[in-house]
């Protein structure tokens, strides 16, 4: 079928408050990415009844047109002739964007920039680990035996794949190394290595910490007369995260002041020792600490409130989504996960399977074929944990199936909540979660999730009686 671009962008153009609206634009595979002056200007509903327009959102300061693979390049090339900027690089187009953040926007894109990159080795680790358990789990397959229990011969192979498995989360402060340092802006070989010192096997590993303060044993340096606890960061997230802000920052100002003939010799050499021991005299303990708490808290949280705070998270975890805050979830899930178990992947997956069911509902409620064609992909997107597509494609715009979602994933979290369900490692908030689950709480978080795609489809339908939004 061919498309009149020219006049798709127009209207595209028209429709975002004309080029004096638009500060810079780029585009990635589908998407059309744009930095307005004022998002308040965007006609939505003009902007939704353009042909080739599948959806639109806005992040961390960029307005996002979804259009497709192929097409945007289409729409791009004439678009960019009648805004009349220059093309810049999406690198150039983040910066633009984040000017625009506020404060506690841009503390929440900055934990997304550390972890996004290193969520593929965490959900490939939890993929893993839930491998291992289906072998090693038992009574899941026999009656208090495990597969490996029953067939000797998978014994070896459970080894394997737990060694694979344990291998990101053992070193996981030389990923959040070197992405947070890259993301500070310093050198990430620089943090790749400080977070090798902090996981180096001649310090106590982290978790043999708690039995060694009981036992006063704790190994110590002696430098100067300074007692050091000379104690490994295994799991941890905010000792790491500290550290390669130092080291980012220290690294900048060495460049800027160390003669070039020495640059290479001598800046690496001071960052990494005054970083390091910082981080062993005073930053390590005091974000130990921190993370401790924090996680304590967050435990004393459910605990306190019970089946009340997991409805709660559950019903929010949509809006939290939408502002981009439940990356901030990421670092204490891990830091949950490190101690025995997290509560928060089986609410993720409430929440998104509950927003896929919604859209899915919408599918057959609607007549409208462009929400429809739309709907196929994203509700079966959401199914599986990525939930953008479904909210900002089919949710948000006709509302009801956004908060009939919500009240699903409420409902499925209270599940979870009230029978504990634990994941061992960050995984896909899906479907197919249930690899990172405890063994003995599988079953019941495919029933949470069942409880919040059932739920939400029955109350998205209820919903649409009392509504005429496009259904018709």
């Amino acid at each position: 079928m061919k498309h009149n671009y020219l006049d798709n962008a127009t209207q595209i153009l028209d429709a975002v408050g004309g080029k004096d609206n638009v500060l810079s634009t780029a585009h990635c595979a589908t998407r059309l990415r744009l930095v307005l002056k004022d998002e308040k200007k965007v006609n939505i509903e003009k902007l939704d009844n353009i042909e080739l327009v599948k959806g639109n959102f806005s992040n961390a300061g960029q307005f996002q047109i979804i259009l497709g693979s192929g097409i945007v390049n289409e729409v791009f090339k004439e678009f960019i002739k009648k805004v009349d900027v220059e093309e810049v690089s999406k690198e150039q187009l983040k910066k633009e964007a984040d000017n625009k953040l506020n404060p506690l926007q841009k503390l929440v894109k900055l934990l997304s920039d550390v972890f996004v990159p290193i969520i593929p080795a965490l959900v490939a680790a939890g993929l893993l680990m839930g491998l291992n358990n289906v072998l090693t789990a038992p009574n899941l397959f026999y009656e208090d035996k495990s597969l490996v229990d029953m067939h000797a011969y998978l014994k070896d192979l459970a080894g394997m794949i737990n060694t694979f498995a344990s291998a990101a989360y053992a070193f996981l402060p030389i990923l959040i190394g070197f992405s947070a340092t890259k993301t500070f802006g310093g050198n990430p070989y620089l943090g790749a290595a400080m977070g090798m010192i902090m996981v180096h096997p001649d310090l106590l590993n982290a978790y043999g910490y708690g039995d060694a303060v009981l036992k006063n044993e704790v190994p110590k340096w002696d430098i100067f007369g300074l007692k050091i606890d000379k104690v490994g960061y295994q799991g941890t997230v905010l000792p790491v995260l500290a550290s390669s802000y130092i080291l980012a920052k220290i690294e900048t100002f060495l460049h800027k002041r160390v003669p070039e003939y020495l640059d290479n010799l001598v800046t690496p050499l001071i960052s990494i020792l005054v970083t390091g021991f910082l981080t062993f005299l005073v930053v390590g303990n005091i974000m130990r600490t921190t993370g401790d708490w924090i996680t304590s808290f967050i435990l004393w949280s459910r605990e306190s409130l019970g089946i009340v705070g997991g409805m709660l998270l559950g019903f929010f975890y949509s809006p939290l989504t939408l502002t981009g805050m439940h990356h901030s979830l990421l670092p204490v899930d891990i830091q949950l996960v490190t101690a025995g178990g997290s509560f928060l992947l089986a609410i993720a997956a409430c929440n998104n399977v509950a927003q896929g069911s919604a859209t899915l509902a919408t599918l057959f409620l609607s007549q409208d074929s462009k929400i429809k064609a739309i709907a196929a992909s994203a509700g079966i997107s959401a199914m599986l944990g990525i939930t953008e597509p479904a909210m900002f494609g089919v949710n948000l715009k006709l509302k009801y199936p956004f908060y009939s979602a919500m009240c699903g994933s409420a409902l499925g979290a209270a599940y979870v909540t009230l029978t504990n369900v634990l994941n061992v490692a960050p995984g896909a908030a899906g479907i197919f979660g249930f690899v990172s689950i405890k063994s003995g709480s599988m079953m019941n978080f495919i029933i949470g999730v069942i409880i919040s795609i059932i739920a939400t489809f029955i109350i998205t339908i209820i919903a649409s009686k009392s509504k005429k939004l496009n259904t018709q």
